[in-house]
């Protein structure tokens, strides 16, 4: 921005930007605003109900959800998707009155190896840079790198540390937010290990994302890993599973082993604020090749309707002061203990006396 002397007056000129979308007030940790006074706010992962961002929107749309998290559309992914083709989504997008909370990447996820050339992935993340401003969201998903190799654990522990220095150093800088997913990686299945991270890194551009039913695939208790790390969590992705390994079979949320509702009771017992994700992995899993083609039911709306009888059956009845509004929960705390909190971070303690017993229900 430059300051021209005109008349006596000074007057700026701003200097010519990438077009952005108008960042939302509320973001994780923030005020709700305009989207129904939702401390907590319910969308999903929209590839995983069609791949174009029309069936992806409609999908939200018979919820009545406002969130939307971005992995591919119309099966590629964000970072490749051309800036042009990312500003018109921007468009429809507050058309239709929906935020994108967040965006996936491909850092350090289980098709990656911690031995291998990360340029790309640089590419990718400058990429992602741009596109998150143009979307208006700060909050890129990463991994933690698979060990192909077979590396010494102290060398994959050293190698992934300084990694995702670097990535969460690009992402602060940046006024970005890297949130590590417990998926594939060296910190994706132990609570030990997520907090060495956080830890280790040491930065305010990393924090934790929870997914709450990969503990089934990958052989761990989901609800122990979210009480040891609660308080790093800013987002949320909600899935739930039957079986083990290579044997997990999807199901409805509630429906499965995850011990959804606890983690969810858990968190509204800390007075926990930001988005549960819906990541149903009905018909579409990455991993696996599969992807929702559109001609048919994606069960994404059934799941959404399922989290929802979910939490009214089995989260609200435990948790005071939490009640059920359009796209998401309003949490009302009392006159005299206004919410503290940061304008860039979720709740991480809680939130009053009177939590105690949802606490311990949730446990």
């Amino acid at each position: 921005m430059s300051a021209l002397r005109k008349g006596g007056r000074t007057r700026r000129r701003r200097a010519n930007r990438t077009p952005v979308a108008r960042r939302p007030a509320e973001r994780s940790g923030g005020t709700a605003g305009q989207f129904g006074g939702a401390a907590v706010r319910f969308g999903g992962i929209g590839d995983e109900a069609a791949p174009d961002l029309a069936g992806q929107l409609d999908a939200l749309e018979q919820l009545g959800w406002h969130e939307l998290e971005l992995r591919t559309v119309d099966g590629v992914w964000i970072a490749d998707l051309p800036v042009r083709q990312v500003t018109a989504l921007a468009r429809t997008l507050r058309r239709r009155g929906v935020r994108v909370c967040g965006i996936a990447s491909r850092v350090g996820n289980w098709a990656s190896d911690i031995t291998g050339d990360h340029r790309r992935e640089d590419l990718e993340l400058d990429a992602l840079a741009l596109r998150a401003a143009v979307l208006g969201t700060t909050r890129i998903r990463v991994m933690s790198y698979p060990n192909g190799t077979g590396l010494p654990e102290p060398e994959w522990r050293r190698r992934v540390l300084a990694r995702l220095r670097g990535v969460a150093a690009g992402a602060h800088r940046g006024g970005r937010l890297a949130l590590h997913e417990n998926c594939a990686g060296w910190a994706g299945s132990s609570a030990e290990k997520a907090l060495d991270l956080i830890a280790s890194v040491d930065s305010p551009g990393l924090r934790l994302l929870h997914d709450t039913g990969n503990g089934i695939a990958y052989g761990y208790d989901g609800f122990e890993l979210l009480r040891r790390t609660a308080g790093h969590v800013d987002h949320v992705h909600v899935k739930d599973a039957v079986g083990s390994g290579p044997d997990t079979r999807y199901v409805l949320p509630g429906t499965g082993d995850a011990r959804l509702a606890e983690s969810l009771r858990l968190l509204t017992a800390r007075g926990w604020r930001g988005v549960w994700s819906l990541e149903p992995h009905l018909a579409t899993r990455p991993h696996e090749g599969l992807a929702a083609d559109g001609r048919t039911d994606s069960g994404f709306v059934a799941a959404g309707r399922a989290l929802t009888a979910l939490v009214e059956r089995e989260v609200l009845p435990h948790s005071p002061g939490w009640r059920l509004v359009p796209g998401g929960l309003a949490l009302d705390l009392p006159a005299s203990r206004p919410a503290s909190r940061s304008a860039s971070r979720p709740v991480g303690t809680d939130v009053g006396a009177a939590r105690e017993e949802a606490v311990s229900d949730a446990r």
